[in-house]
Order: structure tokens, then sequence, then C-alpha cells
């Protein structure tokens, strides 16, 4: 657009000079009587006259002028002995004496005095009595949009109005205007965002009604014609394979050109093309061409794409490093001379953060120059490490209604054993339970994800059910689920040796007796979890199963075999309310309760089984009344959970049962009901749930409580 160039004009003022010595005629004041003065005569300008005489010779000046030194950076003579030259008297003129002015008077001492710090300085308004300030400042208004609601804009307006923030209240009318003015630019922008590059937006400000000081600021939006593009153009290179820039851009002729559609289609190509080979490709500043005669655009983008790659090696930079590369490239999913894939890269800078190892690690492409197949180019993959602290402490708290108070700590060195060997120490310390534990665990153990752990535990428990002193050995192998990497498929296998000194009722006897077994186990798991979060979920199910082959060795070998198996479900029925389910049966054969050792049976009550009843409480009881424990059970719990906030309320039903013989037959179950709070958190729910058996039975506890972290299931 040419502009137009306006000539400025400026204007001089010229001032008048006085020399020194230079004598300024005045004209005499006639007396009374004598009439007014008489205007002089023309002065022929072309005659000489005396005045243009020299009326100092320039030698007498410069012999009048003080000597001053030839040093230009010398200061100024004192002018003590400089005397004012005589003024010279034309005759018939009227001269007056030059009197000085007198000495200024003395300072008052206020001026003196230091200033009043601001933080001191106070100015309270005058108060008028009778008058409100608040309503005497104050105007009410309100605010009307129209046109557009025509195109979807008016909700997404009133969000960012500024008229609409100010909650209809403003100082004066001017601040109104003021604010109708930002929205009339902000109905353009957004009209403009979606296409309509011809919009017009007006403000009028009225009192409605009249005289009431109440005013309505009223926006009209004029949004014209919608623009489309018309030709759409990729500069750029040739892709394998060819066309892909197109596909993965997207845009066409006859699409709407909005700011939001053309941004994600330009956002994609970032994302995709190095999904597919291309991980040095730049986007540069995109052209829309507009043309206001047919409201259609043309649309152009360079791309540089740089070299198609594959994976070349790894290497690493840090001055405080904690993996070498042997150790990164186990974490690695993918194979060297592959194409390059940028998810790849990601899943890599992804596991080396679950180690929580590192204060800071970033995994980033860099160029070799080194020609690969089919015209590629081999890439590496720069690790840029950072050691973190290695150590953590851990505590958690609880408490349920028949397993009282339990708390838990640990201690932990990740990287103790380097690569990622840890050295952990925990204990239990609570109402019925405590003890210690140290494990050995190497996590990544060959192979990414999979853990290799050895642990040793002395262990005290007493229950209603019974009381035992455990102390195990244990080996195993595990591929577990984390809060920052949960999988999709879980396990682990291992064995242990446990020995332990437990209290029984002896039904032969009549009477409780404890007995030592030495108990030898094949434990092994496998899950498969399709639920979208570890500690809350929200969708989903989960699928669990547990084998251990074991052999109790008390007087004689018996062996036997626990087998577990549970599922849960988790089902949105809005944005608020999730419904979740759970059922779990269990059984072991090959062997007699009453051969069991205590710690090994199935009990079925408490916080993670049957809400209601009391830790290990449902069941068969000895004579005595307390739990013995079974071969099998069943349990189902189905709850609804619903959140507000970080709030949630929980009301559930629990149901469950255990049995003496090899099958749960689901006879004779047990019902709890209750309802509990969640207070969610960054790290996952805190639960308190409340709840009582249906048809209670003597010696059953009427209210059990339990809190604990996470869902219940």
């Amino acid at each position: 657009m040419r502009k137009g160039v306006k000539a400025v004009g400026m204007a001089v003022l010229a001032g008048t000079a006085f020399l020194p010595g230079l004598a300024c005629a005045q004209i005499a004041d006639p007396g009374p009587g004598q009439g007014a003065p008489v205007a002089p005569a023309p002065v022929d300008t072309t005659q000489t006259t005396p005045q243009d005489e020299t009326i100092v010779p320039d030698a007498e000046f410069e012999a009048a002028l003080p000597k001053l030194s030839d040093d230009i950076n010398a200061p100024l003579e004192p002018m003590k002995d400089f005397q004012q030259p005589a003024q010279p008297v034309t005759p018939g003129t009227v001269t007056s004496e030059i009197e000085s002015f007198p000495p200024p008077a003395a300072e008052a001492p206020e001026f003196a005095q230091p200033l009043t710090p601001l933080s001191e300085f106070k100015v309270e308004p005058v108060k008028i009595e009778g008058v409100d300030d608040e309503k005497a400042t104050t105007i009410r208004y309100t605010v009307a949009v129209e046109g557009l609601d025509k195109i979807g804009l008016e909700g997404r307006f009133r969000d960012l109005s500024a008229l609409e923030d100010g909650d209809g209240k403003a100082a004066n009318a001017a601040m109104v205007a003021a604010r109708a003015r930002e929205d009339e630019l902000l109905a353009v922008r957004l009209m403009h965002s979606l296409g309509f590059y011809d919009g017009t937006a007006i403000s009028t400000i009225e009192q409605n009604p009249q005289n009431s000081g109440n005013v309505r600021a009223t926006i009209t939006a004029t949004p014209g014609a919608l623009y489309r593009l018309n030709n759409v153009a990729i500069v750029s290179g040739p892709t394998v394979p060819p066309g892909l820039l197109d596909r993965e851009l997207n845009l066409n002729p006859g699409d709407p050109i909005q700011a939001e559609r053309i941004q994600g289609a330009e956002a994609n190509v970032s994302l995709r093309l190095p999904q597919q080979g291309y991980p040095f490709v730049k986007l540069g500043d995109r052209d829309i061409l507009l043309d206001e005669e047919t409201h259609q655009g043309d649309y152009t983008l360079p791309v540089e794409l740089g070299p198609r790659a594959v994976f070349g090696e790894i290497v690493t930079q840090g001055r405080r490093q904690v993996f070498d590369v042997e150790h990164i490239n186990i974490l690695r999913r993918y194979k060297p001379g592959a194409i390059y894939d940028s998810r790849q890269v990601d899943d890599l800078r992804e596991a080396l953060i679950a180690t929580s190892l590192f204060s800071t690690v970033s995994v980033e492409p860099v160029r070799t120059e080194k020609p690969g197949p089919d015209g590629t180019e081999v890439v590496n993959l720069l690790v840029r490490q950072n050691r973190g602290r290695p150590r953590t402490l851990a505590a958690e708290i609880g408490y349920s209604t028949g397993q009282g108070i339990r708390a838990e700590g640990s201690w932990t060195h990740r990287n103790l054993f380097p690569p990622e060997g840890a050295l952990i120490a925990s204990g239990v310390l609570g109402t019925q339970e405590q003890g210690v534990t140290g494990t050995f665990r190497r996590s990544n153990a060959g192979r990414r994800d999979r853990t290799f752990q050895v642990s040793a535990a002395l262990n005290h428990q007493d229950f209603a059910a019974f009381e035992s002193y455990t102390g195990s050995i244990a080996v195993r192998w595990s591929r577990d689920s984390t809060p920052i990497w949960q999988k999709r498929w879980t396990y682990f296998y291992g064995g242990e040796i446990v020995g332990s000194n437990e209290d029984q009722f002896n039904f032969n006897k009549g009477a409780r007796d404890r007995g030592t077994w030495l108990i030898a186990a094949l434990p092994s798991f496998i899950g498969y979890d399709a639920s979208d979060n570890l500690l809350n979920p929200t969708r989903g199910f989960r699928l669990k199963a547990n084998v251990s082959p074991e052999t109790s060795v008390r007087g004689a070998a018996r062996p036997y075999a626990r087998l577990m198996a549970e599922g849960t479900a988790y089902y949105p029925v809005s944005s608020s309310v999730v419904i979740a389910g759970r059922a779990r049966i269990g059984s072991i054969p090959g062997i007699a309760r009453n051969d069991l050792p205590p710690s090994r049976r199935y009990y079925a009550g408490g916080g993670g089984s049957v809400r209601g009843f009391g830790y290990q409480e449902l069941g068969p009881r000895s004579p005595d009344g307390r739990p013995v424990g079974g071969r099998s059970l069943n349990e189902f719990a189905i709850e609804a959970r619903y959140r507000f906030g970080n709030y949630g309320i929980v009301p559930f039903i629990d149901a469950g049962q255990v049995y003496e013989g090899l099958y749960p037959t689901l006879q004779n179950m047990r019902f709890g009901a209750g309802i509990g709070g969640r207070l969610y958190t960054n790290f996952g729910p805190l639960r308190v749930d409340v709840a009582t058996p249906i048809n209670r039975k003597p010696g059953e506890s009427r209210i059990a409580l339990y809190i604990s972290i996470g869902q219940a299931f």
C-alpha cells in the first residue's frame, strides 16, 4: 500500500542580539503642552551617514580585550580587574543608571529539611457526608453481541471479552468505551481465524434505559464472505514415498482458510515426517495470497526436508554420566539400520527417565554424513546425561479395622551396583505386623523392562486367624508396571523358601497349639492391563492369574498348589461417574486344610477384600471363635465413583466367602455396604472407606474403616 507523504513546514524565529557598548537611542517624552512628538523624516539609506562609520576601530577593540592563554583547555582568567567602559552619551538623550539587584534573602530553614519518605506519605480522600464513593464512581453496564452467533463465535468471544471480564462494572463511561474498542479488535481477530477476512466490528454505547446511569455496550460484527483455499502448493524436494507431504498436510482446494486448521496441518507435517524417516525437516513461513473479488486464497508452504535417515549408533555426552553405551543399547527398541522413527527416540527417552537416575537427560539425532541404504543417511542418537540423586526415602501409612495402624518405610539407593543395581531396606511397623526386609534389585537386567531381585525378610504377624514368626529368602524375575511406565503385559516368576512358626487350632486336640513349617514355593504371575491409569483407572479392564506350586514340610512333605484368578472392569457412565467392578476366585488343590500352614490358607474380609468386615474375618471359625481360613474363596465388588474437582464420593457393595472345600460354591455369601471419600492428588487418590456388614452376626464388626492410597481395586 502506497502511503502519502506530507511536507511539513517549519517557522524560524529570529531573535535580536545586543552587543556590549552599543548605545540605544530613545525618544524623549514631550512635556505637557508640547504636543505629540513629531515623526522623524524618512531616511535616505543610499547616502553614507555617520552611523555607517566604524564606532570602535579594530585595533583599539583588540587592544581592549584581555589576554587569553594559548591553551584551549586552560581555565578562564579571573574577571576581578575588568571594568565596564563608560557609556557615551549622545546630546538630547535621557540616560539612567544601571542598578544591581539586591543580595538574595536568607533561605528559610524549612527548605533544608529532608522530604517525607513515600512510604509515610498518606493521602486520605475527603469524605463527604451522605455520599457513597463506590457508588458515585461506578457505573453498571450490560453487554450485547450481534452477528457472531451466526458463525459460532459468540461463546468464544464472551470467554475472551474485556467487557465480560469487567463483570458489568466500570469507573466511568470512558473505561467502558475503551473495553468496547478492545472487543472490536477481538471480534475481528476471531472472524479472521475462521476465514472471514472481510469481517468488521463496531461498538456502540448508550444509556439503557435513558437517564438511568446504566449503559449498554453493543458489539456488532459483520463477518462478510468466507475465504477458501484455491491453490495449495508445497515447495520441496521429492519424498519417499512420493506424495508424503501432500498426504500429511492434507489441505485441499475449497477448504476454509481457518487458522486452527492450517496450523494443525502444518504441525502434523512436523510430527509425522520425523516418524517416517525425516528427522531434520523444517517448515518455512507460509504465504497466503487473498483475492478480494473471488474470496479465495493461494497457499504456499516451503519445506526443507533434510536427508532421509536410518538409525546408526548411540553416542553419549555429559560430565556426570550414569550409563555407558552398552546399557543404553539394552533400553532401545529399534535395530540399527532401520528407517528413522521419532517415536522410537521418544520411547528411549522415556525409558531413561523411568530409571529416575538423571537430573537431566535428552536424546536427539545428529548427522554423520555417512551414506546408508537406498539413498539414506546414517544418523546417530546423542544422549546427553547428567547424574541425579540416587537415594530415595519413602513412607506410607494406613489404617483398617481388624488390621489396625500399619506404617511402611523404605530407603533405596537405586544405583549402588551399576548399572541400575539397587539396594533397598524397608520395614513395616503396625499394631499387628512388624518386619524388616533387605532387597537387591537390578532393573533392565540384560533385557529392557526385566527386573531381577533377591530379598530376605523377617516378619511377625498377629492376626485373629493366626500368629506367626516368619523368615524367608526369595528370588524372582519380573516385568512390572509403574506410575510412569504402565505396561500392558506384566509377569513374575521365581522361587522362595519360608520358615514359619505359627499357631493354629488343633481340631484333633480341641485346643490351639504351635507348629513350625518349612515351605518351598515356585510362585508365578501373569497380568494383562487394558485400563487407562494404574492408580486411578476410569475405563478398560484388567486380568490377573497367580499359580504357586508349593510344598510344606512338617514331619512329612505335602505338595499342593495355590491358584488365584481376578478380573476388574471400569466403565465411564459420564465424565464424572465411573462404574467399577471386581471378581476374584481362588483354590488350593492337593492338601487338606488342616495340613496347610495357617499363613498359606485363603482368607477374606478387609479393605482389599470384602469391606464391612474385619481383616480375615470371613469364613469358617474354630470352636474358640477365631477364623481358620480355607482352601477356596470367591469375592465380588461393585462401586460407583463420582468425582467433582479433586474430591470424590464412592458408594459400594462387596460380597464374598471362604470355604473349607476345594471349590468356591457361592453359598452363604456375605455382603457389606458402605460409602467412601476420595481426595485426588498428583500421585493418586487418598481413600477413606466406611462400611458395615449386612445381616451382621455376633462378634462381627459393626463399622469398618479403611484408609489408604489408591482405589480399592
